[in-house]
């Protein structure tokens, strides 16, 4: 029993050092693809190149297995299971696949054959392919190919594929122990706009562990490389309680006169600590002077529920469309501020704007907290028929009244659309929003409160009462298992024009683009207060300060990337969006990009901004 238990034991480790072996593998090849484990697949592109730096060859028919019409992200587990699905093919197999086009067992395909096979069977290669692989010295010989060679040289490669992912993720892991909490910012410059895509729900676990923030790491805040700074410069800023809470932002009392617009929105924090928000499109039909205003939106409150996302700051990049989408020139940004809101006025020209919504994840971030109990969403009446339950009905009015876009109390298909984004990544069409006309209450083809209440009520009578994919829904829109929203923050977008009606439109909801990263460098370049490095006249830091933010941005005008090291050790009362006091920041070169955004901790309280940069 002993020998037994003993081999039981053995069999078991073996078993474990192979899943290791095999989750480090998928992790490696999908980290030389992808920034994070946390990041999804977005094509199938993508799919196909990261299968292959798993030592995998897949077919178009293999990636069509698993990238259908109706995906739209694959995440790692699912590469994981993949990866378990699709073997990486043996030498053996290989043979035996040439051996079916060699019977007399040469070893040799003539080069003819091979192009005839290639071009013409199966997943149908072109010509050029064909004299690629024959051209190769290492297995062809005269006009043959030499396919033991070739499938020697095929598994050593696949082999050196994976050998490859294991180092460089070494490699990164070591960065990582360093504290380079930079990655996740985007260059300024080189980088073309992306094509907007749905942004769905990270389908989350009743006991889902939240993911660290950006940047975030396991290890000491000090990098081991900190003593081997060769450059620096020093910032220091100190304010007062309540700083510029109040500044000369024209009230909207004032403006009685003039045409306005409105549409609400919402930032949502992912797992991995991105937020994304909805992005406007704002049309001016002439010149005229205008008033630009983004603040939380107070929905309605629910006694003795706290109101985390009334404490989140915001703020609006105005950008100017020329000709193209992808050619955008900042205006302005909404730096003036009265208590919670924030505001720009100037004179626009006729034509298109975007709105670029933009919160700095001080304030919005992964926050733990003990929730000693789940909520009740739905329970059975006197009648057996299931009811929803005072707390969840008075969540959902609060999600209508911010998915609302317009605030004409009804939801149309638009607005409807991008609840269904962010809930299950899929949108209603046509056909299924007639289906909705005949089954839940509407008016004008647009849904009532008392419909996505019945709409939300069917959902729960699908599942029998089970609660499941409401709490789905409810955690994608940012709400906890005590029905408090503590990853989302509703806002409100007011515009105020003199001389004409001004239209504002809901266009995409997604994470901050390229586009609004270049416009946040741009403003504290135009505005901040620039430092040259000393040592190092190619490194500048700007920092700029507006109300109660304070951002700084690292520009590198050399040709190589750098390295800054940055410490805010003897700031005080500060609250910085990387959630480190030490970390670190990879620069390309010739490019800009933020350093971080700080905010009081306790706003009632005075602050002192202390930071140091230093190059690595």
């Amino acid at each position: 029993q002993k020998v037994t238990r003993s081999e039981s034991s053995q069999a078991k480790k073996s078993q474990h050092a192979e899943e290791a072996i095999f989750y480090m593998n998928c992790r490696a090849a999908y980290l030389t693809v992808l920034k994070s484990s946390l990041e999804n697949i977005k094509s199938k592109e993508q799919l196909s190149l990261v299968l292959q730096q798993a030592g995998r060859n897949p077919s178009q028919k293999t990636v069509n297995k698993y990238w259908t019409s109706q995906t739209t992200t694959l995440n790692f587990d699912d590469f994981c299971t993949i990866l378990k699905k699709e073997k990486p093919a043996t030498k053996t197999e290989l043979l035996e696949a040439f051996g079916k086009i060699d019977p007399d067992n040469t070893g040799y395909i003539l080069h003819d054959e091979l192009y005839k096979i290639l071009t013409t069977r199966g997943e149908k290669m072109t010509r050029d392919e064909v004299s690629a692989i024959v051209k190769q010295a290492d297995f062809n010989c005269g006009v043959r190919l030499d396919y033991n060679k070739f499938c020697d040289l095929y598994v050593t490669t696949s082999e050196q594929c994976c050998k490859t992912a294991r180092e460089k993720l070494e490699v990164d892991g070591r960065l990582r122990q360093q504290q380079f909490g930079s990655q996740t910012e985007t260059s300024c410059e080189g980088i073309t706009l992306p094509v907007s895509k749905p942004s769905p729900r990270i389908s989350r676990k009743n006991d889902h562990k939240l993911a660290p923030t950006k940047g975030d790491s396991r290890t000491p805040s000090r990098p081991s490389s900190a003593q081997s700074c060769k450059a620096s410069i020093s910032t220091t800023i100190s304010m007062g309680a309540g700083s510029n809470r109040n500044t000369k932002l024209i009230e909207p009392d004032t403006m009685k006169e003039w045409q306005c617009a409105q549409s609400k929105g919402c930032f949502y924090l992912e797992e991995d600590g991105e937020i994304i928000s909805h992005k406007y499109r704002l049309h001016l039909p002439q010149r005229s002077t205008v008033c630009i205003t983004i603040k939380p939106l107070n929905v309605r409150q629910v006694e003795g529920k706290p109101c985390h996302w009334l404490s989140v700051d915001t703020a609006l990049y105005i950008l100017k469309e020329n000709e193209t989408q992808e050619n955008l020139q900042l205006v302005s940004f909404t730096e003036q501020q009265n208590k919670e809101m924030f505001g720009w006025k100037g004179e626009l020209g006729s034509g298109v704007y975007w709105l670029l919504p933009f919160t700095t994840g001080c304030r919005l971030k992964k926050v733990k907290t003990q929730i000693t109990g789940e909520a009740k969403l739905v329970y059975r009446g006197e009648d057996g028929e299931l009811v929803l339950t005072k707390e969840f009905r008075a969540a959902l009015l609060d999600i209508f009244e911010t998915i609302d876009l317009d605030g004409n109390g009804l939801l149309s298909l638009e607005e409807y659309n991008f609840f269904e984004l962010r809930t299950s990544g899929e949108k209603c069409d046509e056909e299924a929003w007639a289906v909705c006309k005949e089954n839940f209450d509407m008016k004008k083809n647009e849904l009532t409160r008392q419909g996505f209440m019945d709409l939300n009520l069917m959902e729960a009578n699908d599942r029998e009462g089970d609660p499941s994919d409401l709490w789905v829904t409810l955690l994608s829109l940012g709400y906890n298992k005590a029905l408090e929203m503590t990853e989302a923050c509703p806002f409100v977008i007011d515009i105020y024009a003199e001389k004409c009606k001004p239209r504002i439109k809901a266009i995409y909801l997604e994470a901050g683009s390229w586009q609004l990263n270049r416009a946040i460098c741009k403003s504290v370049v135009n505005k901040g207060e620039a430092k040259v490095m000393d040592g190092c006249e190619n490194i500048i830091i700007y920092t700029y300060k507006a109300g109660r933010r304070i951002t700084s941005v690292i520009e590198n005008k050399s040709d190589n990337k750098v390295i800054i090291h940055v410490n805010n050790e003897q700031s005080k009362n500060c609250l910085s969006n990387r959630g480190l006091t030490v970390f670190a920041v990879e620069v390309a070169p010739k490019s800009m990009m933020v350093s971080q955004h700080v905010m009081p901790l306790n706003e009632q309280e005075e602050w002192l901004y202390n930071c140091v940069h230093s190059l690595l």
